[in-house]
């Protein structure tokens, strides 16, 4: 709730903003809000969920998250900046509005001592039909009282999980998915489409559709098998996109001009209007692949896979990992670019996803239909 102050106040100094030291204030402040969100939305969803749903609960923060991109893509084609700041600020009073009828989570009010109150926030949440008792000794049974020590991260079931959440956040952000979408209007404008706003609202419509998919089959397929399906498709998307790059700028190599990506018209016209299509197939297979999986399980799985008493600090660090790879991503894709070639990045790219598809294999486990303490009890074990 506390969330909404940055957001609104944020978005009012965007809206007056009188020169672009104000926009930088303003875009900061709704970066930390944006980041604080981005940290406590998927825990409360996790904790308050039913397991046979929490799949698809958790998966719509990510649903969410691309229904507001392509809100925005929408909205900008009409809309001035100021006018889409100021759509933009409606959401997070919404949210204050919203949340002020939800209860706290249940193990977050019995790690408190705060029995009654978790009895009454299960029956809030599971309806007045079930046996709150007994899911409330189920939490019980896991709850540490105790608070996290620096000497308790050399414990498996601490450390494995932590492990396993930033790397899956690391592994997000390295199959370029930010720095594709945030370039996907100049990807539209170099394939000689006429409308590339239009195109930017096809990409963010296949995003939601893709997006609810996996949220809807998730709870059935499980985890691993979506982000196995989606890396294979990521993998391949991004190596159709490098090869399209290798056959419209054939004299790339010896370039270290990071613009050249974005004049393709310099390279021969036959070549590119033949085959400009191939780009565009590969931006939507990318994208879909990313929502079918790589985009929602990590964040459902970070929210899941954590100890109560470490899940703060834990979810902190993957969120400060995945904030940080994608800034990275982005600023450094035209360093790359110059570096590597067009084609030699997305390459790269292509070989990334080829890694989660094989981190997955080994290290990801499989979090459908357990509840948080048997997955807690998985790592202790283990």
């Amino acid at each position: 709730m506390l969330c909404s102050v940055p957001y609104v106040f944020g978005y009012i100094v965007i809206i007056s903003a009188q020169n672009v030291w104000m926009l930088y204030f303003g875009r900061m402040l709704a970066g930390l809000a944006s980041g604080i969100t981005s940290l406590v939305v998927p825990v409360y969803i996790s904790e308050v969920s039913h397991p046979k749903v929490r799949g698809m609960l958790g998966s719509c923060v990510q649903l969410m998250v691309v229904t507001g991109i392509l809100g925005a893509y929408v909205a900008g084609i009409t809309l001035k900046w100021r006018w889409l700041a100021v759509l933009c600020s409606f959401p997070s009073c919404v949210m204050l509005l919203f949340m002020s009828f939800m209860p706290e989570t249940p193990r977050f009010l019995l790690n408190q001592n705060k029995r009654s109150e978790a009895i009454a926030a299960l029956r809030f949440l599971r309806g007045p039909h079930v046996d709150h008792e007994w899911e409330c000794r189920q939490i019980e049974a896991s709850v540490q009282e105790e608070g996290l020590n620096l000497s308790e991260f050399k414990n498996p079931s601490i450390y494995r999980p932590l492990l396993i959440g930033v790397a899956l956040m690391f592994f997000q952000q390295v199959t370029g998915i930010n720095a594709v979408m945030f370039y996907a209007e100049t990807i539209f404008e170099d394939a000689n489409f006429k409308d590339s706003r239009m195109a930017s609202v096809v990409v963010g419509s296949i995003q939601v559709c893709f997006t609810a998919v996996a949220a809807l089959i998730i709870d059935k397929t499980g985890r691993k098998v979506l982000l196995y399906i989606s890396g294979i498709i990521m993998a391949l998307s991004t190596a159709l996109f490098g090869l399209y790059f290798k056959m419209v700028l054939p004299n790339q190599n010896n370039s270290s001009n990071p613009v050249v990506w974005f004049t393709l018209n310099s390279a021969s016209s036959g070549t590119e209007s033949g085959i400009s299509w191939l780009a565009v197939v590969s931006l939507g297979l990318f994208v879909a692949g990313f929502a079918l999986g790589w985009g929602p399980v990590p964040w459902l799985v970070i929210s899941e896979i954590f100890p109560l008493k470490a899940r703060g600090i834990s979810s902190g660090a993957c969120v400060l990992t995945n904030w940080v790879m994608a800034f990275l991503v982005t600023k450094e894709f035209h360093d790359f670019i110059g570096f590597l070639t067009s084609y030699g990045t997305f390459w790269l790219f292509s070989a990334f996803c080829c890694l989660n598809v094989t981190f997955t294999a080994f290290y990801v486990p499989e979090t459908k239909g357990q509840t948080l303490e048997q997955i807690e009890a998985y790592f202790r074990r283990s």
